[in-house]
């Protein structure tokens, strides 16, 4: 193990400090982080949002079961996964999406399913939500080990930008095309095995939505959705296979337009954007940027497609 995530409480987080200032770690500042040491080959971060520690390094797992667990959470939780989180080592299914908020590129829904042997197989490559990965590079290399683990059957729908804009004008509705991607995800996975019992969604809408576009479907398989989803191993493998998919575009496409298609709908978006349209026409657009979102009314002037819920 290289990498392990954990929350915990700000009390548990000071109680961390603590003990790495007593093992004599380096300190350093890192962005959106309370504090973030070093020793060795060892990193260990822990972050505003949660807040969470992130441990990084070839001695990741010895520092979790001497350190981490019985000095600062008080709960020995490594190696006892099976018993403590039992759904993760069931058969499932696990479906999560790329893209949803870039104005460039894709809508990318993707889904993997996972038993136990999977689950656990992934775990040790140190597969874990896509979020979490900031390498392209490392992206690519988790979803080869996804796509070669035994049994590990995927499902990836990539909605290109100007399908994405016909279908978005008939559904007129962001979180009805994401159910659409989710149901014909679990669709396509359903059919490579129909005997699973089970899907898991990262909840991003009414749970109803989701479910009525499953039943239009026929598919009556139990759907669980949460938030957070991409803490179980198989919504993890889904998130980093949607990932791959969607820089895989960017980067194509980058190389095509000759501009560089920035990730989000920041200012240098905008920009991008209006570099395009100066460069291939207003036409061109369409071919590579979500039409609905608020960017294009800066980029073009005209006001983008109201999203009703």
């Amino acid at each position: 193990m290289t990498t392990h995530t954990a929350p915990l409480t700000p009390a548990q987080a000071d109680t961390l400090r603590q003990v790495l200032e007593r093992q004599g770690f380096d300190f350093e500042t890192k962005p959106h982080a309370l504090f973030s040491a070093r020793k060795g080959k060892l990193n260990v971060t822990v972050y505003e949002k949660g807040p969470k520690v992130l441990v990084q390094g070839k001695d990741t797992e010895d520092f979790i079961r001497f350190t981490l667990e019985p000095e600062v959470t008080g709960v020995a939780k490594l190696g006892y996964e099976e018993i403590l989180e039992p759904d993760k080592f069931e058969p499932h299914f696990g479906i999560d999406e790329s893209g949803k908020g870039d104005y460039f590129g894709p809508l990318v829904i993707a889904g993997a399913y996972t038993d136990a042997a999977i689950a656990r197989r992934l775990i040790e490559a140190g597969i874990m939500d896509s979020k979490r990965v900031t390498s392209p590079a490392r992206i690519r290399q988790l979803a080869a080990v996804i796509r070669s683990t035994p049994g590990c059957t995927t499902a990836v729908i990539a909605i290109g930008p100007e399908r994405y804009n016909s279908m978005f004008a008939s559904f007129k509705n962001l979180n009805r095309l994401l159910a659409w991607g989710h149901a014909r995800a679990i669709e396509t996975l359903a059919a490579a095995r129909p005997d699973c019992p089970r899907t898991l969604s990262d909840q991003f809408a009414r749970p109803e939505i989701l479910q009525r576009a499953l039943k239009e479907k026929g598919l009556t398989l139990q759907l669980d959705q949460r938030t957070k989803g991409e803490s179980d191993t198989a919504v993890a493998a889904a998130s980093i296979l949607a990932r791959e998919r969607f820089i895989d575009w960017m980067d194509k496409t980058s190389a095509a337009c000759g501009i560089k298609l920035p990730l989000g709908a920041s200012d240098a978006v905008i920009q991008a954007a209006r570099e395009l349209v100066a460069k291939m026409g207003p036409d061109a657009l369409a071919k590579v940027a979500k039409l609905h979102f608020k960017t294009t009314h800066a980029v073009l002037g005209k006001p983008p497609t109201a999203d009703a819920d």
